[in-house]
């Protein structure tokens, strides 16, 4: 960005965080109206589920596929297309008739987001010098994260006005407005990099999607084509692997991961993102479904989550800098285990006031675990290597929280039986978030103190 002068600069930045944190928003902001589309399409929370669910999936496709495209196209087209991807499967989701068309545009948003995650990390990180990465990554921790918490408020809000068309009608009119900026303040700061696209390899990476499918669908029913979908699905992954480590010029150079610091930031940043995922879930249906409180109040009570972990974002590259990984990381996933077990403890109690102070316990730990995780690990790898570093820890990240949001579901769901939420199964469902949360804490406490942990 040396050929940009300070004005462009910062207008470039700005409309790629921007374009990011309503990409963010479209991800967590369907939990608030679940209620609601489930009395709309006359459809159980185990379908309307998908909206989250699915749109997580086709994220986690396309992220190992965001290298080739960050170094073979132009930066500014390819942001453009993924705006214009989006506001296509938005328009979908305003005007769906049915559930399927819904589940259709909330697929074709769950594509461009997949491929801007690690893409506009990377563009990030590879324009930033090093000693300064932590506090620009800090932007960044503060847009997606705050999205995540921002979403089921911003939901909340507009349902209790409008109708749930608009929601979508929110997104579609700020990336339209977005689209428009980018063609002028959007500039090609990537140098190209060509190499050939393996179809291979993105082939079997449907593997990967055949996998957590059919885990996902096991959890209602079995049945012997789930488990040879999911047999299948384990041989192309585990093809789409090994293809990566003899190629030349791989789809995904998953090499990275023989760098120890790299490894350790990737499970750090995964364990807080299924962490903050799960409370965006969980804490709406405590809300609506247990403390009878309706969608505009559920969304209003996620704001001091959402206030306090966009303030402390703010905060993390200074403690990060200061205190090291481990201190910081302490201090996240002792607030995160901290808040999952208050939530577990005092839930029963119905009280609003607690779940509040404990929701945003966890959330705010995430501040000091997510970003500093990712920048901890990037910072280990070669620039010219930060694209698949990126890629390969949102995938993992996702995959995890796909992963979490089934489990804790499925949990919450069969606990419930056979209401679709009750308190013993709300409980039940935070007493695991807080057991994993104790193992994130134990194998951050683990972790040997160096110079850079």
């Amino acid at each position: 960005m040396s050929n940009l002068s300070d004005v462009q600069k910062k207008f470039f930045i700005n409309v790629l965080l921007a374009t990011s944190f309503t990409f963010s928003i479209s991800q967590s902001a369907m939990t608030t109206i679940y209620p609601t589309l489930m009395k709309h399409f006359s459809v159980p929370i185990s379908s309307v589920q998908w909206l989250t669910t699915g749109f997580m999936l086709i994220m986690v496709l396309m992220m190992p596929l965001s290298p080739w495209f960050l170094k073979n196209i132009n930066f500014k087209a390819f942001l453009l297309s993924l705006q214009a991807i989006f506001i296509i499967g938005t328009v979908i989701a305003v005007t769906a008739s049915n559930f399927a068309l819904l589940m259709v545009g909330r697929l074709l948003e769950g594509i461009a987001v997949g491929l801007l995650f690690p893409s506009f990390q990377s563009v990030i990180l590879s324009i930033t010098p090093i000693e300064k990465r932590s506090i620009q990554m800090g932007s960044v921790g503060l847009v997606m994260g705050s999205a995540l918490a921002v979403g089921p408020i911003v939901s909340g809000v507009i349902l209790q006005i409008f109708n749930w068309q608009a929601v979508f009608g929110f997104f579609l009119l700020i990336l339209v407005v977005l689209f428009f900026l980018s063609l002028k303040f959007i500039k090609n700061v990537m140098p190209k990099e060509p190499y050939r696209f393996d179809l291979l390899s993105s082939v079997t990476l449907i593997g990967l999607l055949m996998i957590l499918y059919a885990l996902q669908t096991m959890t209602t029913s079995l049945s012997l084509w789930l488990i040879i979908m999911l047999v299948a699905g384990i041989v192309l992954f585990a093809y789409f692997i090994r293809r990566q480590l003899t190629l030349q010029e791989p789809l995904l150079d998953i090499r990275v991961l023989k760098n120890a610091a790299f490894r350790l930031g990737m499970f750090l940043t995964a364990g807080s993102y299924v962490a903050l995922i799960v409370t965006t879930v969980l804490m709406p249906l405590y809300f609506q479904k247990i403390l009878a409180i309706n969608a505009l109040w559920s969304g209003l009570l996620m704001v001091p989550a959402a206030v306090s972990l966009s303030i402390l974002n703010r905060r993390s590259a200074t403690v990060l800098n200061r205190f090291g990984l481990k201190r910081t990381m302490t201090i996240g996933s002792g607030m995160i285990f901290t808040g999952f077990f208050g939530l577990f403890a005092t839930s029963n109690l119905k009280l609003w006031l607690l779940a509040v102070i404990f929701a945003a316990l966890v959330e705010s730990g995430n501040a000091f675990m997510m970003m500093p995780a990712v920048t901890y690990a990037n910072n280990a790898l070669k620039d010219d290597l930060i694209p698949h570093g990126t890629a390969l820890i949102t995938t993992v990240r996702q995959i995890a929280g796909v992963i979490g949001v089934l489990i804790i579901s499925q949990i919450l769901v069969t606990i419930s039986s056979p209401a679709q939420v009750s308190i013993h199964g709300m409980m039940v469902s935070f007493a695991v978030c807080a057991v994993f949360a104790a193992v994130l804490l134990s194998l951050v406490l683990n972790i040997k103190n160096t110079k850079n942990a």
